[in-house]
C-alpha cells in the first residue's frame, strides 16, 4: 500500500513538472511574439528608361462650306499620315480619331455689353493623330520636327509626348525583394546592437509604389505617384517587416 502510494505521488509530481514547463514555455513564447520584437521599414528604389511612348496631336480646318471643309481636312490627314511615314513611323502607329464639328460663331455687342448679333464664322473640324511606339528616339524626334508640317499650311498642335513602361510587373518584383533585403539588413543591425538575434518575420506589409522623375523634386503622394512627362524616372517602393528576436 505504502509503495503504491509513493508511486502515485510520484506520478503527480512528474505530471505537475511537466504542466509547468508546458506553462513556462508558453509564457516564454507569449513574451518574445508580444515584447521583443523590431519593426524596420526597408527601401526598393530603381532608375529606368521608359520603352513605350505615346504622342498626339490635332490639326484643324474652319470653311462657311462644310463639304469643302471635310475636303480640306481629309486632304491635310493625308499629307499628315505621309509626313510621318516619310519620317519613319510604322503605319500601324498611326491612329486617327473621328472628326469632330464645331459650328462657330462672332457675337458682336453695343456700348452697354448687350448682345447684337451672332456673326456665323464658319465650320470648325478638328481631328487628332495618336502615335503609339517602342521607339521612343524617332517619335520623339518627331515631335520636335513637327513645325515643318505647319510649314507646309497644316495647322497642327502638338501635344506633349507620354511615356511609359511596359515590365513594371517585374520591375515591382525586383524592387520588392530589394526592399525586403534592405529591411532585413536594418533589422539584424538593430538587433545585434541590442545584444539579439532576428528569430523570424512576425508581420509584413507593403507601402505605395511611387515613379517619379529621375533628379527632381517631384513629391510623392499617399496613392503613388505615376510620372508619365519624364522619359527618365525612379521607381520606388517601402515594406515594412516586424521580425521576433530572442
Amino acid at each position: 500500500m505504502k509503495n503504491k502510494t509513493n508511486l502515485l505521488a510520484i506520478s503527480v509530481l512528474s505530471l505537475s513538472s511537466i504542466i509547468v514547463a508546458l506553462i513556462l514555455k508558453s509564457a516564454y513564447i507569449a513574451r518574445i511574439q508580444s515584447n521583443d520584437t523590431i519593426s524596420v521599414t526597408g527601401l526598393g528604389s530603381k532608375d529606368f528608361d521608359s520603352d513605350l511612348i505615346v504622342w498626339s496631336g490635332t490639326f484643324t480646318r474652319i470653311n462657311k462650306d462644310l463639304k469643302r471643309a471635310y475636303a480640306e481636312i481629309d486632304q491635310d490627314r493625308e499629307t499628315v499620315k505621309r509626313y510621318l511615314i516619310s519620317k519613319g513611323i510604322k503605319e500601324e502607329n498611326i491612329v486617327f480619331q473621328s472628326i469632330n464639328i464645331n459650328r462657330e460663331s462672332k457675337n458682336e455687342y453695343d456700348a452697354n455689353y448687350n448682345l447684337r448679333k451672332s456673326i456665323f464664322v464658319g465650320y470648325n473640324l478638328s481631328q487628332s493623330v495618336t502615335i503609339e511606339s517602342n521607339d521612343v528616339d524617332k517619335v520623339e524626334a518627331v515631335a520636335r520636327s513637327i513645325t515643318e508640317l505647319i510649314n507646309q499650311g497644316i495647322e497642327f498642335y502638338s501635344n506633349r509626348p507620354q511615356y511609359f513602361y511596359t515590365k513594371l510587373a517585374e520591375l515591382k518584383l525586383e524592387m520588392i525583394e530589394a526592399a525586403t533585403k534592405d529591411a532585413y539588413t536594418r533589422a539584424k543591425k538593430i538587433a545585434e546592437n541590442s545584444g539579439s538575434n532576428v528569430y523570424k518575420l512576425k508581420r509584413a506589409s507593403m507601402g505605395v509604389f511611387q515613379i517619379v522623375a529621375q533628379n527632381s523634386s517631384e513629391d510623392f503622394t499617399w496613392g503613388g505617384a505615376f510620372n508619365t512627362d519624364s522619359r527618365k524616372k525612379t521607381a520606388s517602393i517601402t515594406v515594412k517587416l516586424e521580425y521576433l528576436t530572442r
